[in-house]
């Protein structure tokens, strides 16, 4: 998988005369670097559940884990549809990023492997993760490595994202992949 590169465009309803696309690269730097993401998942009920999570940018797509007794991954496994969101709560700055696609369980040992070093290299020693029998396990020395259950790891691959410029400009961006 690589960095596809996605056709912007512009909403000008929601966008100052003046304001032009944002940058691809700018919004992924933006996932890369956020610390918390949202993620949006509907319940078996149809209504809608959402939580805070760690994730990481790898090879053109978000990642993050979870127990599979959680609440989001039995969601997902009954609708892989999801949304995953990160931006700041300030109304005159920042950028706002939301990413729609579906979400697939991630079980390759290789691929595993480096979504872990990526969560390492992100969030440090806290967040070190062994892998084995296609999921994370927290390693000794990890915030939580009492926690001896495994996560699944899962990869949301960008069917279309909208970027909200807050400030001036304001900016409605959509990109198609």
């Amino acid at each position: 998988m690589s960095d596809r590169e996605p056709v912007a465009e512009l909403d000008p309803r929601f966008s100052s005369e003046d304001a032009a696309p944002r940058e691809w690269a700018e919004v992924r730097r933006h996932l890369q670097e956020a610390e918390v993401h949202w993620l949006s998942t509907v319940r078996p009920d149809g209504r809608p559940h959402v939580t805070p999570l760690l994730s990481v940018w790898l090879e053109g797509a978000l990642y993050f884990c979870t127990g599979p007794d959680e609440r989001k991954a039995k969601n997902l496994v009954r609708n892989p549809n999801c949304v995953l969101t990160t931006g700041c709560n300030a109304l005159g700055e920042g950028l706002d990023v939301v990413v729609e696609g579906e979400a697939s369980r991630v079980t390759d040992g290789a691929r595993l492997g480096r979504v872990a070093d990526a969560y390492l290299s992100k969030y440090g020693d806290d967040w070190r993760f062994a892998v084995r029998d296609g999921a994370f396990y927290h390693d000794p020395g990890s915030l939580r490595e009492s926690d001896t259950g495994a996560a699944w790891v899962y990869e949301v691959v960008p069917a279309k994202a909208l970027g909200f410029g807050k400030g001036e400009p304001f900016s409605q961006t959509r990109w198609r992949f």
